[in-house]
């Protein structure tokens, strides 16, 4: 059953969880039928795995990694190169969701684009504006602007109140990645 009106998503804050709620979004998504495409930013799925991604993938979504890694995690990546792999990445979305219709595009951490100047908040605002009226948006990452979060019907907030990184245990396969 196809949406009629596609309303955006934000997972955002400090806290874990935000790319995990939007792929527990697109699995109930693809269990009812739709059609979704995941498309990541600043991440790197050769290095890390990211099996919740490969679980999309087996379920039917389209999947894309887009300007990958970020200097934070990686000091040696070039600022501007991420930046022109960003607004690359952004061209290939529009010409995707030209091409095929998808029922819910999610955007993961798309939000740390713009945070970190890779990205104008005029750009998203515009791709938000001009997205496809039937489709569910979902962007996720830290750092959500007020004009987005002004243009969503959905905003969450995940606030770390403790995490055992905190203490010195390190991230858990099958848990943090």
């Amino acid at each position: 059953m196809k949406n009629t009106k596609g309303l955006i998503h934000v997972y955002t804050g400090e806290g874990k969880g935000k790319t995990t709620a939007a792929v527990g979004l697109a699995t109930r998504a693809l269990g009812h039928g739709l059609t979704v495409c995941y498309a990541s930013f600043h991440k790197l799925p050769e290095k890390y795995g990211y099996c919740e991604i490969q679980s999309l993938k087996k379920l039917g979504a389209t999947v894309l990694s887009l300007a990958k890694g970020h200097p934070h995690m990686d000091t040696s990546l070039n600022v501007d190169i991420i930046k022109k792999d960003v607004i690359e990445g952004l061209k290939i979305i529009n010409e995707l969701i030209a091409q095929q219709t998808y029922d819910m595009l999610i955007m993961d951490e798309i939000i740390i684009s713009v945070r970190d100047n890779f990205l104008e908040e005029a750009k998203l605002i515009d791709f938000i504006q001009k997205k496809p009226k039937d489709m569910e948006l979902v962007l996720t990452g830290r750092g959500v602007t007020s004009g987005v979060i002004n243009l969503s019907h959905y905003v969450t907030r995940m606030d770390k109140i403790k995490h055992p990184y905190d203490t010195g245990i390190t991230s858990r396969k099958g848990i943090e990645y």
